[in-house]
């Protein structure tokens, strides 16, 4: 089948730099790569630029009104031709096995869940392409001497198959749609309608799984076995007001049991602009 990623942004190319490295070092390498673009300036541009002789990418962009993330990647779920899609974001460095795994587990009605490590500021800076590349940012011992302390999450970068099995298997986490680390059917997505345009930052992505939820599709974790690295950031763009407004549409979409989103897919125009 055809696996396309679909990599949100909005003007960090440093560090969509660092992401775009782990794809290019993919032990399986992504049919096609869709950069799903809030409206960043154009250094981003530039840097997509440099990355097209080397990865089947789309940049897909949007002028810049304010945080519309979920309209953008509503325009690169229907600019995608993959079957099978996987969600990412601009900070987040995916270890070479990571579309693999995600091919290795996709099944017919279900979507997966994927995991990651957080990284403190300092190392996201320090982190280079010979570290993405010879896997050694994927590796604790290499992290520690970076100065990451000890702790539980760590065991993710555990590299053990039937570890990260009994992991996935007894994790308290739910496996739900979260948007760093997703993937599944691009038919079933187009039938919610995609992303709820009318969300702001903070639960948008468990949204739109607890509709394909309501649609009778199931989940798999694979938090233990999906692996990447989530660069540090800030989230000037998370107030109380949008949390408060996303609680009361995801209580409604439980409540009600709602499946199409009216505020998706079905009100993108046709000048939807592709690179």
């Amino acid at each position: 089948m055809k696996i396309g990623v679909i990599i949100s942004t909005y003007n960090n190319p440093e560090w969509l730099e660092k992401t775009l490295w782990g794809y290019l070092n993919q032990t399986r390498q992504a049919d096609e790569i869709l950069i799903a673009d809030d409206g960043s300036r154009d250094e981003t541009r530039q840097l997509i630029e440099s990355f097209k002789g080397t990865l089947p990418i789309k940049h897909i962009w949007q002028e810049d009104r304010g945080f519309q993330k979920s309209k953008i990647l509503n325009k690169a779920l229907v600019a995608a031709d993959a079957e099978y899609l996987i969600f990412t974001d601009q900070d987040c460095v995916p270890r070479k096995d990571f579309i693999a795994t995600h091919e290795r587990y996709a099944e017919k009605n279900y979507i997966l869940s994927g995991g990651y490590l957080r990284l403190p500021m300092d190392i996201s800076k320090r982190l280079g392409r010979a570290d993405v590349e010879s896997g050694n940012a994927f590796r604790y011992k290499w992290l520690r001497a970076q100065g990451l302390k000890w702790n539980f999450k760590c065991t993710k970068l555990i590299q053990c198959p039937s570890f990260c099995k009994f992991m996935n298997f007894i994790t308290p986490a739910k496996a739900t749609w979260n948007g760093c680390n997703a993937s599944g059917w691009r038919a079933d997505m187009l039938a919610i309608n995609g992303y709820n345009e009318e969300m702001h930052y903070g639960g948008q992505d468990r949204e739109f799984g607890e509709r394909l939820f309501n649609m009778r599709i199931k989940s798999k974790q694979i938090r233990y076995s999906a692996i990447l690295l989530h660069l540090d950031h800030k989230r000037p763009y998370k107030t109380p007001e949008t949390l408060k407004h996303n609680r009361e549409i995801r209580n409604n979409t439980k409540l009600n049991h709602i499946i199409q989103t009216p505020n998706g897919i079905n009100k993108i125009p046709c000048s939807t602009k592709f690179e």
